[in-house]
């Protein structure tokens, strides 16, 4: 008998995720917007259900009849979904990256007795997930992860594309970045120490410092140093910078002929046409993770590499397909019974669990999802 799963959110990541899964369970997708339906054409087993998902008790009546909950909404929405499906006692796997910290309802998951993975996708979600593996395999000294989606035809005057909600892409510019150094926790502007670094694939981009730890900078106390790090093409951080600094990231309401507006939500009504991807309009997801330590005695040193392009044949964005597996990955992880753990898990609690980064590798190279691992 098929599970039968509800996929909330059927933007360019949670419809994917409902395909994905549509192969092998009964999936319904949920959204207001019902032209995001239009995806499902070639999918007629996925069922849809047009809803606004932010009232609580519409979502709780939605998801009483489902086995898993995915929650794929803006991350603005991401906290209250959550909560909402937590009181309806289902299990859920979420990647909504919500800006609040999600295990403060680790302890009504656990008086509910439901099992929730946050973070689900590949930066926060597959770097958690493969940090999870060693620490519990060897005494970690450092962790690094570089991490971007870019668009294959650098377009001016951005050179960028966004596949998640404009204002949650912007969250990456203005929330101030966190990294472990010496064990201390240092906490810089986002956009801050810009580096140049090459890839043989891609060539030269430009890293700088983002809030990509997460969840990590409470779980891996134990290791000394760790960093997430963002890729952009050369040169937007200049512009990123002028932007920020001249008040079009505020959220801090201003008058404009009798009208209180917010900044942002006028920067990203101007922008999101800028970064829409276009039919046809391909992407690639890049990710270097290095973790460092002592394994068995001896300094070990592994490195994971990602690069992830557009499915021409399946007219799927990479960031789509590398956010959305990771996520899926895990969702059959915990239907077939891979993950047990009560109450709300970060990724990398997933991945501490003996034979589950395996699960999740495979899964994802049936995909065409390939980590290459010295």
């Amino acid at each position: 008998m098929k599970n039968k799963i509800v996929v909330l959110g059927a933007g360019l990541v949670g419809s994917t995720i409902a395909i994905d899964l549509s192969k092998n369970h009964s999936v319904t997708s949920v959204d207001q917007n019902i032209e995001s339906f239009k995806k499902f054409d070639k999918y007629p087993s996925i069922k849809t259900v047009q809803a606004d998902l932010s009232v609580s008790e519409t979502i709780k009546s939605i998801v009483a009849d489902f086995d898993l909950v995915i929650g794929a909404v803006p991350g603005f929405m991401g906290y209250q979904t959550m909560k909402a499906v937590i009181e309806a006692g289902k299990n859920m796997v979420d990647i909504s990256f919500m800006p609040e910290d999600f295990m403060s309802l680790n302890g009504l998951a656990q008086k509910h007795k439901v099992i929730v993975v946050a973070d689900c996708g590949v930066a926060p979600g597959m770097g958690n997930i493969i940090l999870g593996h060693h620490n519990k395999q060897m005494n970690v000294k450092k962790y690094e992860c570089l991490v971007g989606g870019l668009p294959v035809i650098r377009e001016w005057p951005y050179e960028y594309k966004a596949v998640f909600s404009p204002i949650d892409v912007i969250e990456e510019y203005i929330r101030p970045a966190r990294y472990i150094q010496n064990y201390e926790m240092i906490t810089k502007e986002a956009l801050s120490d810009p580096e140049l670094v090459h890839f043989d694939e891609v060539g030269t981009l430009e890293s700088w410092n983002s809030d990509g730890l997460r969840s990590l900078l409470q779980t891996m106390k134990n290791i000394p140093d760790m960093i997430e790090k963002t890729l952009r093409f050369p040169g937007c951080i200049e512009y990123l910078r002028v932007l920020r600094e001249s008040g079009f990231f505020s959220y801090d309401e201003i008058e404009v002929n009798g009208t209180k507006i917010r900044p942002i939500d006028v920067t990203a009504k101007l922008l999101f046409p800028k970064w829409k991807l276009k039919d046809g309009e391909e992407d690639f997801t890049l990710m270097r993770i290095i973790v460092e330590g002592i394994e068995n005695g001896n300094p070990k040193k592994y490195t994971y590499n990602l690069l992830d392009r557009f499915d021409r044949e399946n007219n799927i964005i990479s960031m789509a397909r590398t956010t959305g597996y990771t996520c899926t990955a895990v969702a059959n992880l915990l239907l077939d019974g891979g993950f047990k753990t009560s109450g709300v898990s970060a990724p990398e609690n997933v991945g501490e669990d003996e034979g589950n980064l395996s699960y999740i590798f495979k899964y994802l190279q049936e995909r065409e999802v390939n980590y290459i691992v010295t």
